[in-house]
């Protein structure tokens, strides 16, 4: 699955061209390379996301094509979560 549907899917981004905007920005990797909005992803892959003033580590667990609401946090595992550190 794409990583701009995934990360719409699983509700950690409202919608999927601005998952494609923060890709394209750099804020994403996956499995500590760089990520791209059409990168594939798998079970099992960690996620960095840079949001704002904090950066979210999460493991993708399942891959669905179609999530209700209710089930969309059971993708991701959360990992990490730290403040951006302005140096």
């Amino acid at each position: 699955m794409r990583l701009d549907k995934f990360l719409k899917n699983a509700r950690l981004i409202k919608r999927r061209t601005l998952a494609k905007e923060v890709a394209d920005q750099g804020r994403i990797q996956i499995n500590g390379q760089p990520g791209k909005a059409a990168s594939k992803l798998k079970s099992g892959d960690e996620l960095r996301i840079q949001f704002g003033q904090k950066i979210l580590t999460i493991e993708v667990k399942e891959l669905k094509e179609t999530v209700r609401k209710e089930d969309a946090a059971d993708l991701y595992e959360i990992k990490n979560e730290e403040p951006v550190n302005k140096d």
